[in-house]
């Protein structure tokens, strides 16, 4: 691999020459810094209590409730003990949600760094051109989970996998893994297939955090087959053309680590079950 037009001894030149003082080198992290200070601030069991109900800053949060939906689609026995009115209910937490302290991170960043307020801007349009398709990717996704737990049909999967009784444990990391290979992110395999985790966890007589875990486990061994992560890291280190090759290579692991994780799943979930909170 060569950085442009230069060679491999040039490269080693270049870098031996390079020396860094420890404040440039924090300076280079203070981003990272902020983000993870932030992140963690927002994360902490008191200050998520203040936006909870009855909490001090509990106003802050605004529920809006769907019109033509919110309880009037019912979750039935099995699935629950009893009918139950399923609520919808949009939540806009502006405060409390992560991406504000990513916000405030970012502005921290800015400051600290003594960005120019046009180069912010420009960056943050830039930002915003690159993940204008993956904003939108996500944003199909998500209104799909939603459809597919308000129509019933995660949890009509969930029941119908049911029936594979303890065998379930072992194939709960196989349904993340399809995720991520489908979409390319965990979060959507988890958007998508949670809540039949969860259900099926639940009519089998195993944890459904158990379940859902095993859904996330499996989501990120399915990252290196997914074919959005394949074009990037082939066009990362100028392999493009190589892709196929590349998932010929990575699949046989990923396949290999999605058993090690169904078969540890299955030996938490009934033999080891200490294990789970």
């Amino acid at each position: 691999f060569r950085f442009g037009d230069m060679g491999a001894s040039q490269v080693d030149q270049t870098l031996a020459r390079t020396r860094y003082t420890t404040g440039q080198i924090v300076r280079a992290w203070s981003p990272f810094l902020f983000l993870t200070a932030t992140v963690t601030l927002w994360s902490v069991p008191p200050f998520k209590a203040l936006f909870a109900p009855g909490g001090a800053l509990y106003d802050w949060v605004i529920n809006v409730p769907v019109p033509y939906l919110d309880k009037l689609v019912a979750r039935m026995p099995p699935v629950v003990h009893e009918a139950t009115a399923y609520a919808a209910v949009y939540k806009f937490d502006w405060f409390s949600a992560t991406g504000t302290a990513i916000l405030f991170a970012a502005l921290l960043s800015i400051v600290w760094l003594k960005m120019k307020p046009s180069a912010a801007i420009q960056t943050f349009g830039s930002t915003l051109k690159e993940l204008a398709l993956p904003i939108y990717s996500i944003g199909m996704v998500l209104a799909f989970a939603f459809i597919s737990n308000y129509s019933g049909l995660s949890s009509t999967l969930a029941l119908a996998l049911a029936h594979t009784g303890s065998a379930f444990t072992f194939f709960s990391p196989f349904l993340g893994w399809l995720g991520v290979f489908l979409t390319g992110s965990d979060t959507s395999s988890n958007a998508l297939f949670a809540s039949l985790q969860a259900t099926a966890a639940q009519q089998i007589g195993v944890s459904d955090v158990l379940m859902v875990a095993a859904n996330t486990t499996g989501g990120v061994t399915g990252k290196m087959i997914s074919p959005q992560s394949i074009a990037i890291a082939c066009a990362a280190v100028g392999l493009v053309g190589k892709e196929s090759d590349l998932f010929r290579f990575t699949v046989k692991h990923s396949l290999i680590f999605t058993c090690m994780v169904g078969v540890i799943t299955t030996l938490q979930a009934y033999v080891l079950t200490w294990m789970i909170p």
